[in-house]
């Protein structure tokens, strides 16, 4: 892919168009393992998930690019890694800000980011795109070069204008969750989930899609992520506190225990050998005002050194 040529621009939307059917496929397939029915996965009306075939398209155009300078596994692999974890984080932030909800949570995964997107995810694409680049992109090319022009400009034509339509059509069944969401009185997620999922169940066949594609998406109002940001600072301001006590019990213990090793018998031999210096200083014509003062602090601390160590001794 030398130049992005009109063809070339054909070839990715036919790319695109492949894996987001395989990408449905492969969603469907994973939710009939869960639920042991059918449910058709995606936003969109037609039998493709978008975000795979966007997957792809972004690491076969950047790997293009990049492989005048370096062209090898690793570098396929972190392209993918990296790329598709940005697109799937931005993705879920889009639609959670747009519609209010998130369609999918990896907080209980492992090395996740906001329960966005998380390790596990990250090597699966890291691999699968790189599989893809290295294998099966050039067959699907190959293929796609048997395609008569005329035909290959029609069916890129007939892709973009049926999955517009789709995707204007799942919109405007989006906006109805996004507006049923905002009006909603409800004051938690579950209670919303389970309002808009009565209302879509209630209505057309497109609606009813929604939610039984999605049985897990979670709803939040602007008012529930208030509540949970306030919920979120008040754990930290807790957490803090306890650290707080914490290192001040571990400092008494090691005071105390600083205690323990002296008697009060050694401190007061430290308490009149201080009173000493600071006499001899007192005697002096020219005395150091400074380390009088000094010894006098000493004396002070020793003194309160010792009064806490003899109610140690009461106490044992």
């Amino acid at each position: 892919m030398d130049n992005l040529s009109l063809q070339h621009i054909c070839y990715l939307v036919l790319l695109f168009f492949v894996f987001s059917v395989l990408g449905w496929c492969m969603e469907v397939l994973l939710k009939y393992i869960q639920y042991h029915r059918f449910i058709n996965r995606g936003f969109l009306i037609g039998p493709y998930c978008p975000i795979y075939g966007s997957g792809i398209v972004f690491i076969t155009v950047m790997v293009s690019i990049l492989s005048g300078m370096e062209s090898s596994v690793g570098t396929t692999f972190s392209i993918s890694f990296i790329g598709c974890g940005i697109l799937e984080y931005a993705v879920s932030y889009y639609l959670e800000k747009r519609f209010h909800a998130r369609w999918w949570d990896y907080s209980t995964k492992p090395m996740n980011l906001h329960g966005r997107i998380w390790i596990g995810n990250l090597i699966l694409f890291g691999i699968g795109g790189t599989l893809v680049i290295e294998v099966i992109n050039p067959i699907m090319y190959s293929l796609f070069a048997l395609i008569p022009e005329r035909s290959l400009y029609a069916l890129t034509s007939i892709i973009i204008l049926t999955m517009s339509a789709d995707y204007l059509t799942s919109h405007f069944v989006m906006k109805f969750v996004k507006s049923s969401v905002e009006s909603s009185e409800a004051d938690n997620t579950e209670s919303i989930s389970k309002e808009i999922k009565l209302l879509m169940h209630n209505k057309s066949i497109l609606y009813r899609r929604i939610a039984d594609a999605y049985p897990d998406v979670i709803y939040r109002t602007d008012r529930i992520n208030k509540r949970m940001r306030e919920i979120k600072a008040e754990i930290e301001r807790i957490q803090q506190e306890t650290a707080d006590n914490l290192d001040r019990i571990k400092q008494d213990a090691t005071y105390n225990f600083e205690l323990m090793k002296v008697t009060p018998s050694q401190i007061q031999e430290e308490i009149i050998d201080k009173q000493d210096q600071l006499i001899l200083q007192l005697k002096e014509d020219n005395a150091d005002e400074k380390a009088i003062e000094e010894l006098q602090i000493e004396i002070q601390e020793k003194k309160q050194y010792l009064e806490e160590r003899k109610k140690l001794y009461r106490i044992r």
